[in-house]
């Protein structure tokens, strides 16, 4: 698909969206395939009866922000800008009662509307061992962490959270057998990562705390697999767009931020380079996905973290598509080093939709 056709695309979904602002068991006895082979993009990952899927239950943890650095941190969470979005869209899948979710910031008032919402720390080991007992959750979705940009910032902050939060989420899904889903990122690439495309196992090294904590947490996972037998999955998402957050700290925020402020302001200052290239995705598809790779049956998936892939485009592309609809728009750049050099390194799992936004797996086991 031609980058000016998506940031078209991209630009018309976005200002036709109302914003609101607002222990051990034994040794698994199952193996992954060591040659994982990608599906064609007519591959199902639907198996699972709606009347098995009725009897989920679903808690998204939320923030860790309880620090010296408050006021400067953003973490993402529950009342990121995922959190909401996904638990609206579990609802309507599993039902409005089975879908918790959780974050330690009070919830604007539709969010706390719209569904169970309970106080969760993410470093509090109890409080989230009592939630997932009192609740009765079998699925987890773990989406607590400080992004790219403001983990730079808050580097032990972001090691506290990125890092001990998940070894919290690993031991208590291990011990209650849930399944569990840990969002990974572009930024676990880095400058040594092959590109166009960028495989689904490769060398990474990144240089952001935040990309070496998805490292750390691809492969904790999979550890967790093969040693306890935990129910493991991970997509690396690219930059995400939607219309109803506001940025949290990531190197391609400025795709959401530019919507926000030329509503608002008429103006829009990007803190990247007109023509750095990253990779995005619009956010309900990148929902759809990650509740495809969840449902997908056990045998099926090869690996325990993939790819996913949408399109690419760089911030004059957008700003281009953006001035068609707002025409009086002023755009400038004042570059972020910090931010720039991130986004400069940052590997693209690919350029053009190869799975309708769907995440590879195998189409036969090896």
């Amino acid at each position: 698909m031609p980058v000016f056709r998506v940031s078209r695309q991209v630009a018309c979904w976005m200002l036709q969206s109302p914003a609101c602002g607002c222990r051990a068991s034994v040794l698994p006895s199952r193996l992954l395939g060591t040659s994982p082979r990608q599906i064609p993009m007519d591959a199902n990952f639907h198996s699972t009866s709606f009347s098995e899927a009725d009897q989920q239950r679903v808690l998204i943890t939320g923030d860790k922000l309880h620090s010296p650095s408050y006021n400067k941190a953003k973490a993402a969470g529950g009342l990121g800008q995922l959190g909401v979005g996904l638990a609206s869209f579990l609802r309507k899948r599993f039902g409005k009662d089975n879908v918790i979710l959780s974050d330690i910031r009070k919830p604007p008032e539709h969010v706390f509307l719209s569904g169970p919402f309970i106080y969760s720390d993410i470093l509090d080991y109890k409080n989230l061992w009592e939630i997932v007992v009192n609740n009765r959750i079998t699925w987890l979705f773990h989406y607590s962490a400080l992004l790219s940009a403001v983990g730079e910032a808050n580097v032990s902050l972001a090691r506290a959270v990125n890092i001990t939060g998940l070894h919290n989420v690993l031991d208590v899904a291990t011990e209650h057998g849930l399944r569990l889903f840990v969002p990974s990122t572009i930024g676990a690439f880095g400058p040594t990562s092959p590109r166009n495309p960028t495989p689904d196992l490769c060398i990474q090294r990144p240089r952001t705390i935040y990309g070496v904590s998805k490292v750390h947490a691809e492969l904790m996972g999979e550890y967790y697999y093969y040693r306890y037998g935990l129910d493991f999955r991970c997509l690396r998402y690219p930059g995400i767009i939607s219309a109803d957050s506001q940025p949290g700290g990531g190197t391609t925020d400025y795709a959401v931020q530019i919507f926000h402020e030329a509503v608002k302001n008429g103006r829009f200052e990007c803190n990247l380079k007109p023509d750095t290239r990253l990779p995005m995705m619009y956010i309900d598809d990148c929902l759809r996905a990650t509740l495809e790779v969840m449902e997908a049956p056990a045998e099926s998936l090869s690996m325990r973290t993939y790819n996913i892939s949408a399109m690419s485009f760089t911030p004059a592309e957008l700003a281009q598509e953006v001035l068609k609809h707002i025409p009086e728009l002023q755009v400038t750049y004042n570059v972020d080093p910090v931010r720039q050099a991130i986004g400069g390194y940052t590997a693209a799992p690919t350029s053009e939709p190869k799975f309708s936004c769907r995440p590879p797996r195998e189409s036969s086991r090896t």
